[in-house]
């Protein structure tokens, strides 16, 4: 059964003062109708909280650097205590759900890593994130300037999306390249100011998902993912399906995504020479870029297909609930 979380299960701090100090009869009257094994859930929330509470084995799928996270918004978007009160009540919910887990399931093997920093003791298992091959299929594209990168990629954290900044120096060094951003963020207007001032680049905005997507992806030349912290990045993957040779910062667990040299390069965080040499190299063999763009598609068919990730995670799942039973 898939259920919303808020709809059965609220407390504070919900953006709605009458749910505050509300019962769980809701969530009661669920798990005594569906009397579930275990409980899944993508965040940490009061749900999470109830479920422990029933003594059910909860699953946490971890999507993010949580830990990061948390320290970033201090510093920027909530820094008044009125904010700050509620990042602490929120962060109180998580730690619990993280610590009482029968397994924290983190998006990457990089964070599995990060994970085990914050709870040394827990069980976790990387729920590698799938996707459908068949969604992705070349289009007739949108009408760019080429020869031309495709950026794809929101702006909502700083951490992640300052990196963006080093294509000052990539665009200046190729006037002749066009840069195509497609996302949105509340950070837009910090990158947007920076790099309007070169004629090569330009902003599309929001794309309708996924038939716009597809259009875009069909028509770039090459794809770069330009970040300071990714984790299991889906744009990186489509770009792939599509045939499109990549470029993307060594960060997180972007490394898992994709396969260097052979699907595509990794670039180390800051360097915008190795930038502008893998971008050249990529525009000049047009067989290198075939050939990786060809291989990119295979890499993701084979690791991230929804028959494969289905299978490792109920396999692990059995196996827990069998020794937690035992």
């Amino acid at each position: 059964m898939l259920v919303k979380d808020t709809d059965y299960s609220t407390g504070f701090p919900s953006k709605r003062p009458q749910e505050w100090f509300g019962t769980n009869k809701k969530f009661r009257n669920l798990i005594d109708e569906f009397a579930p094994d275990a409980v899944f859930i993508d965040r940490q929330s009061h749900f999470g909280i109830d479920t422990i509470k029933s003594k059910i084995p909860l699953f946490v799928l971890l999507r993010g650097h949580y830990w990061s996270e948390i320290e970033w918004a201090k510093k920027t978007l909530h820094k008044g205590p009125i904010m700050r009160a509620v990042i602490w009540f929120r962060n109180k919910t998580a730690e619990k759900c993280f610590r009482n887990a029968i397994t924290i399931l983190p998006i990457c093997k990089y964070l599995e890593d990060v994970v085990k920093e914050h709870h040394p003791t827990q069980e976790t298992f990387p729920f590698l994130e799938g996707i459908n091959a068949k969604h992705w299929h070349k289009v007739e594209g949108m009408k760019l300037k080429h020869p031309c990168v495709g950026l794809l990629q929101g702006a909502d954290w700083w951490g992640k999306t300052k990196e963006m900044l080093i294509l000052k120096k990539v665009m200046k060094e190729l006037p002749n390249v066009n840069f195509y951003w497609v996302g949105d963020g509340v950070y837009r207007e910090n990158i947007i100011s920076e790099l309007e001032k070169f004629e090569n680049f330009h902003w599309l905005g929001h794309l309708q998902y996924p038939e716009k997507v597809r259009e875009f992806l069909s028509e770039i030349d090459i794809y770069a993912l330009v970040s300071g912290m990714d984790l299991a990045p889906l744009t990186l993957k489509e770009a792939q399906l599509m045939e499109k040779p990549v470029i993307a910062t060594n960060a997180g667990g972007i490394a898992e995504m994709m396969q260097d040299k052979n699907t595509g390069f990794l670039v180390e965080e800051g360097n915008s020479k190795d930038l502008i040499d893998k971008i050249s190299i990529l525009l000049n063999d047009k067989k290198l870029a075939s050939e990786m763009g060809k291989k990119g598609r295979e890499f993701v068919i084979e690791t991230f297909s929804w028959d494969v990730i289905a299978k490792r995670f109920l396999d692990h799942a059995k196996n827990r609930l069998k020794i937690n039973l035992d």
